[in-house]
């Protein structure tokens, strides 16, 4: 079956570069399934539980973006359908050649991860280890630089370990990251911060008076 054209974008459309291409929570689903294989519209749209115009709409998006690469073109009854693949590698050097973010653009996007992450909470399994990490603490500025580092290589590992899913021997994971220092003249506190660290899905620390 061939992708269905896109519907025309309404007036109140978000600008199709920088973060706002990942204030989408089903365009977050399509950058995690299209990690590990290629795949066009009808086969994420199965995969995913959506309709086919939804998913090649969103997926047409992406790949104006940047964030997605055409990886193959195949043939099917009656035409051919697009296949996309998503490289890790090109998650900041398209957003990076985005339009300046504000501070909308950002929490459009940590809206669109929460959503996710409650999603995904829902099907979360008590008999696999895992971590909860929450933590707004003050640093020194090189030890950030660091800590960012390390974490941004294991991230590298994770996309480069994702399989297709339903791969045998393989289990599905969901692990969900942002990391950015905070403007200290919009803190209304007291100058302190928090930090939570669990194990085996142990649940973070909460902040006193929050």
């Amino acid at each position: 079956m061939l992708d269905p054209p896109d519907p025309p974008d309404s007036p109140d459309s978000p600008d199709l570069a920088g973060l706002r291409l990942l204030a989408h929570p089903l365009r977050l689903r399509l950058l995690s399934l299209l990690t590990a294989q290629a795949m066009s519209a009808a086969e994420a749209a199965r995969e995913l539980g959506e309709t086919q115009a939804n998913v090649s709409y969103h997926l047409r998006r992406l790949h104006d973006g940047g964030l997605l690469e055409l990886a193959e073109e195949v043939r099917v009854s009656g035409g051919r359908a697009r296949r996309y693949r998503h490289d890790a590698a090109s998650g900041p050097s398209a957003l990076a050649a985005g339009p300046t973010a504000t501070g909308v653009d950002h929490r459009a996007v940590a809206a669109a991860l929460a959503a996710e992450l409650q999603r995904r909470a829902a099907r979360r399994r008590a008999d696999e280890r895992g971590n909860i990490t929450d933590a707004e603490v003050w640093v020194d500025p090189d030890e950030w630089h660091a800590i960012v580092e390390t974490v941004s290589g294991a991230t590298e590992r994770l996309h480069s370990a994702a399989r297709p899913p339903h791969t045998p021997g393989t289990i599905p994971t969901s692990t969900t990251l942002a990391m950015f220092a905070l403007d200290d003249r919009r803190s209304p506190g007291t100058g302190g911060g928090h930090g939570g660290h669990g194990g085996d899905g142990a649940a973070a620390d909460e902040r006193r008076g929050r």
